[in-house]
This record gives structure tokens, C-alpha cells and sequence, in this order.
């Protein structure tokens, strides 16, 4: 696995199919805490998003707003406090359309934290990139939430930019 620019993140992006972004971060928190902030749309905005509706149950309905994109999905797989796995996708966007893409989470107990696993499949070519960087952004900052430290202002809600469907190497 590669590292990122932060330094509790460890990520795998498999550029060369476009399909799979890997994160394992480590909490210092118990699963069962770091797994609320996955299904309590409470806890959820803490960490991403300004809006979130979150029926965390098996077919039950996942909308996140952060700023002016709307992430929509739902759940297939609800474990508590063990993992959680979504669909995943953008509203407007053709690229990734909501639930298209599939967010898988384990949360394993390890040196007396949380080692969490996000898998994000799917994905078609160049939307990997843009996720992984996205996850980076947002498990950094549940990092902090999950261990009770505000992760102050996101930057990504603030500026209400659409950022799906833009082309890569453009604006």
C-alpha cells in the first residue's frame, strides 16, 4: 500500500482497472463507537457531510449532501459493530449515478483501537483517483471525530462546487 498525505490513512488505488480504493486507518476508539459514525446521520455529519439521511438496515436508504453534491445509495450488509457495506453514487453524475458503486467497512478491534477497512468497488477508471482522494479527506477528519475532536469546517462543503463528472485533467 501506498501512503498519502496523511499519515493515519494507508490507501491502495488500483489505477491500471479503475474498479478498487483501499483504505485501513487506525482509530484510536472501539468499533463500536467508530461504527456509529456509519450509520447515525448525526454522527455522520460530523465527519462528511452537511445533510445526511442514513436507515441503517439492509435496503434501507443512504443520502449524504456534501455542499452541492448529493451522494445517494443504499445499505446491503449491516453487522453491528463489525461492518456496514453501501451502494454508492452521485445524483446528475453518469459517471458514477447513485448506487452504482459498492462501500464496504470492517471495523476490527486491534491494540485497543479500531482498524478500519474501507473498500470502495466499482468505480470506473479515473473515478478511483477522485474517490481515493476523497476518502483521504474524509477519514482523516473521522479520525478526529470518533475520538471527540472537532474536525473543524470541511472545506469541500463550503465552496458548494459540484466535483463529479469533471473530466480529469481539466478544471
Amino acid at each position: 500500500m501506498s501512503s498519502n498525505a496523511n499519515p493515519n490513512v494507508r490507501s491502495d488505488t488500483d489505477v491500471a482497472n479503475g474498479e478498487t480504493v483501499t483504505f485501513e486507518i487506525m482509530i484510536d476508539a472501539a468499533p463500536e463507537t467508530v461504527f456509529e459514525f456509519f450509520v447515525d446521520p448525526r454522527l455522520m455529519r460530523r465527519w462528511m457531510g452537511g445533510h445526511a439521511v442514513l436507515e441503517a438496515r439492509s435496503g434501507g436508504r443512504l443520502a449524504v449532501d456534501i455542499g452541492a453534491n448529493h451522494a445517494r445509495g443504499s445499505y446491503l450488509d449491516v453487522q453491528r459493530p463489525e461492518k456496514v457495506v453501501f451502494t454508492w453514487g452521485w445524483e446528475g453524475s453518469g459517471l458514477v449515478p447513485p448506487g452504482s458503486s459498492t462501500v464496504t467497512c470492517t471495523f476490527e478491534a486491534k491494540d485497543g483501537g479500531t482498524l478500519v477497512r474501507l473498500i470502495h468497488s466499482d468505480l470506473p477508471a479515473g473515478e478511483d483517483i477522485r474517490h481515493a482522494h476523497g476518502w483521504s479527506h474524509y477519514l482523516g477528519r473521522l479520525t478526529k471525530a470518533a475520538t471527540g475532536i472537532d474536525p473543524g469546517p470541511d472545506p469541500h462543503t463550503e465552496g458548494q462546487m459540484i466535483v463529479h463528472d469533471l473530466p480529469i485533467d481539466g478544471p
